[in-house]
C-alpha cells in the first residue's frame, strides 16, 4: 500500500471516531437553561438593607439606609421609623435619651437583641430604657405560618429576652418553654418599640439558604414588622450603628496590597541593610587638641633656642599671602619691597621694616612684637 492511501484510510478512520463521538454526546446529552444567583456588587455588597431600601420605595415609602446613626441629619418627626441593625448599646447617653423622647411622641423604633454582657447591659442602654433584658436562654426557633406557603421557622439564632413589670406590651411572641420572647412591641408613650431576636429576613440574601427578602413569608413578616408608622413618614434604615475603623478595615481587607509591600519593603532594607561583623574595640582617643599640639611645639622650639624657626614660619606666611594679594610687592627686594608693603597696607615704613627684621634669639619680647606685627599684616592683606 502506498503512503498515499495509508494516510487517507488514517483520516478516514479518525472522522469516523470523530462522528461518532458527536453522535453519543448529542444523544446523551442537551442544553439547559437553570437560573443561579449571581455574588452582590456595588452597593447591595456592603448593604444589608439595600432590598429592604428598594422594596419600600417601589410601595411608596419614603426610605433611606444610613451607616451610622446621624440624629441631627435624620430631622425625625413624629411618624418616621427608625430601624437599628447593629447593637443598640454602642449608641451614646445623648442618642439614647434623644431616640426615647422621639419614641414618646409617636415615632416607631425597631431594635435587634444583642447577646448578654453583664459589662455593657444595663438601665443607662436604649434597651435598658424601655425595660427590655437581654436573657441567657438558648436560642430557639419560632414556628411562621404563611397562607399558602411552607411552615418556616424564623429566630433560629437570635438571643432571647424577657420584659419588665412596667413594661406595655402590645404584642409578644414566645413560646411555653419558658417567660423568654423572640419578638415583642411596646407601647412607650404615643410610639412603638419593636425588638426582635434577630433581623436576618430584613436582610438582602446570599444563596439559596439565606433567602432574605427573596422570601414571601420574609415580606409579609417584614410587613407586620414595620406596620404602626407604615406609609405615615419617613423610614430610616440604620445598618451600623458605628463605622469600622479605617485602621481596622484596611488590615482586614487591604491585606493582599500592604502584605506583599510589606515584605517587598523589608526584602529591600535587608539588601541595603550594612552586614555588622564581629566587634570593634573603640579607637583611642587623642590626649590632646591641635591647639594644645601646637602650643606644646612652640614650648618646645622655643625652650631649645629655635626660636628663629617660630618666626620664620610666620613670615612665610605673609609673604605667601602677599604673593597672592599683592603679586607686585612680592616680586620686589629690598627696600623697595618694603615700601611697597608699607603703601598697599599704608603703614609706616619704619614699622614694616620691623617686622621683617629677624629677632635676636634670646629676646622674647621682640619675638612676640614681630609675630604679632605680621600676624596684623598678613590679616589686612
Amino acid at each position: 500500500m502506498s503512503p498515499r492511501w495509508r494516510n487517507a484510510l488514517i483520516a478516514l478512520a479518525v472522522l469516523l471516531l470523530a462522528g461518532v463521538a458527536v453522535m453519543w454526546f448529542l444523544r446523551n446529552y442537551q442544553r439547559v437553561c437553570e437560573p443561579a444567583t449571581l455574588p452582590a456588587y456595588g452597593e447591595p455588597s456592603f448593604n444589608p438593607l439595600f432590598a429592604l431600601r428598594e422594596t419600600l420605595r417601589r410601595d411608596g415609602v419614603e426610605a433611606e439606609t444610613r451607616r451610622t446613626l446621624d440624629l441631627p441629619d435624620m430631622r425625625l418627626q413624629a411618624r418616621d421609623t427608625v430601624l437599628l441593625l447593629d447593637d443598640s448599646r454602642q449608641l451614646t447617653p445623648e442618642q439614647v435619651q434623644q431616640l426615647a423622647d422621639w419614641v414618646e411622641y409617636g415615632g416607631h423604633l425597631l431594635l435587634r437583641m444583642p447577646r448578654a454582657d453583664e459589662a455593657l447591659d444595663g438601665e443607662r442602654t436604649l434597651l435598658g430604657r424601655f425595660g427590655i433584658t437581654p436573657s441567657e436562654a438558648a436560642p430557639r426557633c419560632q414556628p411562621w405560618q404563611v397562607q399558602g406557603q411552607e411552615e418556616h421557622q424564623e429566630f433560629c439564632a437570635g438571643p432571647r429576652f424577657t420584659l419588665g413589670e412596667n413594661a406595655r406590651v402590645e404584642r409578644r411572641w414566645g413560646d411555653a418553654a419558658d417567660d423568654t420572647l423572640a419578638y415583642a412591641r411596646l407601647r412607650y408613650g404615643s410610639g412603638r418599640v419593636d425588638v426582635l431576636a434577630d433581623m436576618d429576613f430584613l436582610r438582602n440574601g446570599q444563596d439559596e439558604r439565606d433567602t432574605g427578602l427573596r422570601d414571601l413569608p420574609h415580606r409579609d413578616l417584614a410587613r407586620l414588622v414595620l406596620a404602626p408608622n407604615y406609609g405615615k413618614g419617613r423610614m430610616h434604615l440604620v445598618y451600623a450603628a458605628e463605622a469600622p475603623s479605617l485602621w481596622r478595615t484596611v488590615l482586614q481587607r487591604g491585606w493582599p496590597i500592604w502584605l506583599p509591600l510589606l515584605l517587598a519593603l523589608l526584602a529591600w532594607l535587608w539588601m541595603r541593610a550594612q552586614r555588622f561583623g564581629p566587634l570593634l574595640p573603640s579607637p583611642r582617643q587623642e590626649r590632646r587638641s591641635l591647639l594644645e599640639h601646637v602650643r606644646a611645639s612652640g614650648e618646645h622650639l622655643h625652650r631649645y633656642g629655635k626660636s628663629p624657626l617660630l618666626y620664620d614660619a610666620v613670615r612665610q606666611s605673609f609673604v605667601a599671602r602677599l604673593r597672592r594679594r599683592a603679586p607686585l610687592a612680592a616680586a620686589l627686594t629690598g627696600d623697595a619691597q618694603l615700601q611697597a608693603i608699607a603703601d598697599h597696607l599704608r603703614w609706616p615704613l619704619e614699622r614694616v621694616r620691623l617686622a621683617m627684621q629677624l629677632p635676636p634669639s634670646r629676646d622674647d619680647a621682640a619675638l612676640r612684637e614681630r609675630i604679632a606685627l605680621l600676624i596684623q599684616m598678613r590679616n589686612q592683606l
